[in-house]
């Protein structure tokens, strides 16, 4: 169960953060094989000048298109990892016309434990999941 934060920059409408969703929604199917309604995101938009992201030193060009995707899940592979990566940027490209260059992505890892579906119980350590 992956749970995304999206920051954008303000101004998408939305349709188009419906598209980005979804987008990053297959990226999750694809490389987790989770079910399908195991979709948790939350976008926050932002001021254009509340956002930097240089590019460490890597040539990169960034855009208003920027967006920086926090994976809060379970422990994954680094293989995982990669292919998600690829595969969100892949579906971000495609669907949104969003390029590589402006997606950044960072993995927090913590355990099953640490979930509650609701109703304050949790249900990895229940056994309801």
């Amino acid at each position: 169960m992956p749970l995304l934060q999206f920051d954008v920059i303000q101004g998408r409408s939305e349709s188009e953060m419906r598209t980005l969703l979804d987008a990053a929604h297959r990226a999750v199917l694809t490389a987790f094989k989770v079910p399908q309604r195991d979709r948790y995101q939350i976008v926050h938009e932002n001021k254009a000048y509340q956002m930097v992201f240089e590019d460490t030193g890597l040539g990169l060009t960034r855009s208003d298109n920027l967006v920086m995707v926090r994976v809060f899940t379970s422990p994954r592979s680094d293989e995982q990892k990669q292919f998600f990566m690829a595969e969100l940027c892949r579906e971000l490209k495609e669907s949104c016309g969003i390029s590589g260059s402006d997606v950044m992505i960072s993995f927090i890892t913590n355990s099953k434990g640490d979930w509650s579906f609701g109703n304050g119980v949790a249900q990895y350590m229940t056994g309801d999941l």
